[in-house]
């Protein structure tokens, strides 16, 4: 059994099929096939089998996953045995949401890849649901998100920061628009946002929802900077956390519309499985959040 083909397995579920798993590789696809057909027949098992334009695991490869998961976390964990800082090596996958990685953890990836130049750094940005699926599949080592959902528990989490919300128009809107606290109202306003299961997207929906307020318009932009330009271009308004703009706020591009939300802000979390050997690379990222944050 070669080490490879347990990379290849995983690679396959990251991507969903062999062509994904070859270009991600840099494999022949037959290599692939190879790889697997020869880890089957040691193993004794079907590993994948076709689900629509998907390769799935069988129930049979869901079983033997956190064996595999095991070997390759043992080798890793040889690999970089004693091994700290510059010498530090092997790969650290991260997901987590936009706002985070554009506006909050800059500065820890900057000092992470200063302190660990050689560890391979994959930083994924996808939506808090997606991040804590992506965790409990283990398909990443580490996944930051605010706090949406419970996890088992095998996956340990700890709190790093508490963000408030804002919601946010140009300073051009007109003042009859404003309001958006008083309840039945129809506002020729539209609604600015991007990914619609954001948890701060689903908060403010459900305040307008039980406030009755009612939003002529819905534009669905996939990015916070084109957000951020659209409110000060006075297309609409837009709920983000308030870290995200707060220089436009203070430089007067934006301004800040009150609302009743109950328990207007998140709550941002980083978690790992437990369960899994916690390479020297995550012990190191642990470390520059917890520095950042004050929870050192």
């Amino acid at each position: 059994m070669e080490l490879k083909s347990l990379y290849t397995v995983k690679k396959i579920i990251e991507t969903g099929s062999y062509l994904g798993a070859s270009k991600a590789l840099s494999y022949a696809q037959s290599t692939i096939t190879f790889q697997v057909k020869q880890l089957e027949a040691e193993l004794d098992v079907q590993l994948f089998e076709k689900r629509g334009n998907k390769m799935a695991l069988t129930q049979e490869g869901e079983q033997i996953m956190p064996l595999i998961d095991n070997v390759i976390a043992s080798a890793e964990e040889l690999l970089n045995f004693k091994k700290k800082g510059k010498d530090m090596e092997g790969m650290l996958k991260i997901a987590l949401p936009e706002t985070l990685v554009t506006y909050q953890l800059q500065p820890v990836f900057k000092k992470f890849k200063e302190l660990a130049p050689k560890v391979k750094l994959i930083i994924q940005v996808k939506n808090c649901f997606r991040v804590h699926e992506e965790l409990l599949k283990g398909t990443i080592d580490i996944g930051v998100h605010y706090d949406v959902r419970k996890y088992p528990s095998n996956i340990e989490f700890h709190e790093f920061g508490t963000f408030p919300m804002a919601l946010v128009a140009s300073p051009e809107l007109d003042e009859s628009q404003r309001d958006f606290k008083t309840p039945q109202q129809m506002k020729d306003v539209c609604h600015i946002q991007n990914d619609p299961n954001a948890p701060y997207l689903k908060m403010f929906n459900r305040y307008l929802e039980n406030r009755e307020i009612i939003m002529s318009s819905d534009l669905e932009l996939w990015s916070i900077e084109s957000i951020k330009q659209s409110c000060m271009s006075n297309l609409g308004v837009a709920l983000l956390p308030k870290f995200t703009v707060q220089k436009e706020l203070d430089k007067g591009q934006l301004i800040e519309l009150e609302t009743e939300m109950p328990g207007n802000e998140l709550t941002a979390i980083y978690a790992f499985n437990r369960n899994k050997w916690r390479s020297p690379a995550m012990d190191l990222f642990i470390q520059l959040v917890n520095e950042y944050y004050g929870m050192a």
